[in-house]
C-alpha cells in the first residue's frame, strides 16, 4: 500500500493544506469538553451569568472553526484521493499498452481490467479514509488521553480498559477476515473472466446450446463469492455489537466511578463531565481506527496486486534515440534468428535466415504451428528474438526508438481489430492527421471503398467496440486499410486475406502493386492462391526453414510445399500446376 503513495507527490501542498485543515479541527473540538467544565465549575456552580455567556461564546465560535476545518480537510481528501486514482489508473494503462506479447499472457485479461477498476477503487477508497481517519484519529486519541489525565487523573485507568477491549476486538477481527480478502479479488477475477469470454464467444456458445452450462459455471463461481462474502460480512458486522458493548460499558463505568468520586467533592461536577467526553473522543477515535484497520487488508490485497502490473520488468527495453543510421533502401533480414517462450523446451524457430527487400512480395506458409505469426512479429519487436539478428532497413531492430521502428511498418493482425468511432477514424488510427484523399486512396485499394460508401454517413458511419457492427471480410478491409494510409516502408499481413473471398483477394491482391513498388511486403497465408505469385516464398516447418524460392521452384523442389498444395487442390489441378512446374524456368 505505501508503495503506491508515490503517486501523492504532486498532490504535497494539498497534503499539507489537509494536515493542517485537520488540526484546527481536533484542536478547536478537544477545546469544547474543557470550556463545558468551566462553564459548570466557574459559572453554573457559582451562579455567574456572564461567565456562562462568555464561555458560551468562545464555544460557538470553535464550533464555527472546527466546522470549517472538518469542511476543508474532507474536500481536499476527497480532491486528493480522486486524483490520486487517477493517476494510478493511468499508469497501469500506460504499463499495459508498453507491454509486449510475453509481458501481456503474465495476466489475464480479466485480471488486468480488475485491477484497473475494482483494485484501484478499493486503494482510493481507503486513501481517503487515511486522509479523514488516520490524520484525524490519532490526534484526537492522543490529545484526548492527555486532556482527560489532566482533568480527572483518578478515572484515567478506565481509558486504558476502552481501549484495550477495542484494539483486541479489532485485531481479531482482521486476523479472520484478511486471508480472506486475496481469495476475494481471485474470485472477481474469474467471475469476470467468465463473463467476458460469455460476451465475447456469445456466438459459439449458442450455436453449440451451451447455455446451460455456461450459466452453471457462472453460477458456480458467483455463489462462491457469495459464500465468502456472507462471511466476510458475518465477521465484520461482529464490530458494531463489539464496539457499543465496550463504550456503553466504558460510559457505564465513567458514571459509576465519577459518581462516588462527585459524592466526596461536587465541584468534581464539571471534570466529570469534561473526561465523559474526552474518553467518548478516545473511544470514537479506536472505533475509527478499528474500521480503518479493518479495510486496509482488503485494500493491502488491491494495492499488491496494481503493484504487480507496475513492477512487472519489462521483458523488451526500447532505446530513447534511434543508434545507428538505416539504410534509405526498405528491407527485412533475418540473421540466424531462433525463438523460444520462457520456460519451453522447444524453439518455435530455428535458424532462419532470409532477406526481404524493397519491391519484392516475401510469404511465409506453413502447418498450423510452423511459427509463421512468430516470425512476422518479431519486426515490430512483439517479441524479442532469443538468438541471431532481425535486420530493419539493415539496422538491428533493438537499436531502434520505438516510434521510429513502428513508423516504419504497417501491420495487419490475423483478426482485424476496429476500436469504437467512425471509419475514418479507424482507418486514420495510425496517422490522424492524414488527409481525406490519402484516407479514401486506402479504402479503394483496400477494396473497402465500395461498401463504405453504401454506409449511410459513409467515412464518419459509427464503427461499434470491435467492429461488432460489419462483417469479418469488412473488418479485415478496413483494417488493410488503416496500414496502408500510414504509407509505411514495410507491410506486414499477417493471414490478414483469411476472410476475404478469392475474387476480393485477387483484386486487392493487384491493387496493392500500387503501393509496394518502393516497400517491402511479408505476407503470411494459409491459402496458397494469396500467395502464389509471391517474389521469394519462404516454407516453415517445426519453426525450421525448409523451402525459399517462388511457387513452381517449390513446387518442384520442396515436399512440404507440395504437400500444401496438393491438399488445398484437386487432383487434376495439382497434376495441371506440377505440369508447369516442370515447364518453368527461374532466374
Amino acid at each position: 500500500m505505501f508503495k503506491l503513495f508515490r503517486f501523492l507527490k504532486p498532490y504535497w501542498w494539498q497534503v499539507i493544506i489537509l494536515l493542517l485543515a485537520t488540526g484546527l479541527q481536533v484542536y478547536t473540538t478537544l477545546r469544547l469538553p474543557a470550556l463545558m467544565a468551566d462553564i459548570i465549575n466557574n459559572g453554573i456552580v457559582t451562579g455567574d451569568t456572564n461567565y456562562i455567556w462568555m464561555t458560551g461564546l468562545k464555544m460557538i465560535g470553535l464550533t464555527v472553526i472546527s466546522a470549517l476545518g472538518s469542511l476543508v480537510s474532507s474536500y481536499f481528501a476527497a480532491r486528493v484521493g480522486t486524483n490520486f486514482a487517477r493517476d494510478v489508473r493511468t499508469a497501469i494503462f500506460t504499463k499495459v499498452i508498453n507491454f509486449n506479447l510475453l509481458d501481456l499472457k503474465s495476466f489475464s485479461t480479466a485480471s488486468l481490467l480488475t485491477r484497473t477498476t475494482n483494485d484501484v477503487n478499493q486503494v482510493q477508497n481507503v486513501m481517503i479514509m487515511i486522509f479523514l481517519i488516520m490524520l484525524r484519529a490519532p490526534l484526537f486519541l492522543v490529545i484526548s488521553i492527555i486532556m482527560a489525565i489532566q482533568t480527572a487523573p483518578d478515572m484515567s485507568w478506565i481509558i486504558l480498559v476502552g481501549a484495550a477491549a477495542i484494539l483486541g476486538s479489532a485485531i481479531t477481527i482482521i486476523s479472520i477476515v484478511m486471508p480472506k480478502f486475496k481469495v476475494f479479488q481471485n474470485l472477481i477475477d474469474k467471475i469476470t473472466l467468465i463473463t467476458r469470454e460469455n460476451l465475447t464467444g456469445l456466438k459459439v456458445v449458442r450455436a453449440f446450446d451451451n447455455e446451460n452450462l455456461e450459466k452453471t459455471k457462472f453460477k458456480k463461481a458467483n455463489d462462491k463469492l457469495t459464500r465468502l462474502l456472507i462471511f466476510i460480512d458475518r465477521i465484520l458486522e461482529l464490530q458494531n455489537p463489539l464496539i457499543n458493548i465496550i463504550f456503553n460499558g466504558t460510559t457505564l463505568l465513567c458514571s459509576w466511578v465519577g459518581i462516588s468520586l462527585l459524592s466526596k467533592d461536587f465541584a468534581y461536577l464539571g471534570n466529570m463531565t469534561a473526561f465523559a467526553q474526552y474518553v467518548t473522543f478516545v473511544m470514537m477515535s479506536f472505533l475509527m481506527m478499528s474500521m480503518l484497520f479493518v479495510m486496509l487488508p482488503r485494500a493491502n490485497v488491491s494495492a499488491h496486486r496494481i503493484n504487480e502490473v507496475l513492477k512487472k520488468p519489462m521483458r523488451i527495453r526500447w532505446r530513447e534515440k534511434t543508434s545507428g543510421m538505416p539504410e534509405k533502401t526498405a528491407s527485412v533480414e533475418f540473421k540466424n534468428v531462433d525463438f523460444i517462450y520462457p520456460e519451453a523446451e522447444e524453439k518455435i524457430l530455428d535458424n532462419v535466415s532470409f532477406k526481404a527487400v524493397a519491391g519484392e512480395t516475401t510469404a511465409f506458409i506453413g502447418s498450423t504451428g510452423s511459427g509463421k505469426s512468430t516470425l512476422i512479429n518479431l519486426v515490430p519487436r512483439f517479441y524479442e528474438a532469443t538468438g541471431g539478428k532481425v535486420l530493419v532497413n539493415g539496422l538491428p531492430v533493438e537499436n531502434y526508438a520505438k516510434e521510429d521502428l513502428i513508423a516504419k511498418i504497417g501491420f495487419v493482425p490475423q483478426r482485424g481489430m476496429l476500436f469504437a468511432g467512425t471509419v475514418r477514424s479507424n482507418i486514420k488510427f495510425g496517422v490522424p492527421n492524414a488527409s481525406d484523399e490519402q484516407m479514401k486512396k486506402a479504402a479503394r485499394i483496400a477494396q473497402a471503398e465500395n461498401f463504405i460508401e453504401k454506409l449511410p454517413d459513409k467515412y464518419n458511419s459509427h464503427v461499434a467496440q470491435g467492429g461488432t457492427n460489419v462483417s469479418g471480410g469488412q473488418k479485415q478491409r478496413l483494417s488493410i486499410a488503416r496500414a496502408i494510409c500510414k504509407n509505411p516502408d514495410i507491410f506486414i499481413f499477417d493471414d490478414a486475406f483469411s476472410a476475404l473471398d478469392m475474387r476480393t483477394d485477387a483484386r486487392l491482391r493487384e491493387a496493392l502493386k500500387e503501393v509496394t513498388n518502393d516497400t517491402v511486403t511479408l505476407i503470411v497465408a494459409q491459402r496458397v492462391s494469396t500467395i502464389k505469385d509471391a517474389d521469394q516464398i519462404i516454407v516453415l516447418d517445426n519453426g525450421k526453414v525448409v523451402g525459399k524460392g517462388k511457387h513452381f521452384e517449390l513446387l518442384k523442389k520442396c515436399q512440404v510445399y507440395q504437400e500444401i498444395v496438393k491438399s488445398q487442390l484437386s487432383e487434376a489441378e495439382f497434376k495441371k500446376e506440377v505440369a508447369m512446374a516442370g515447364r518453368a524456368k527461374y532466374d
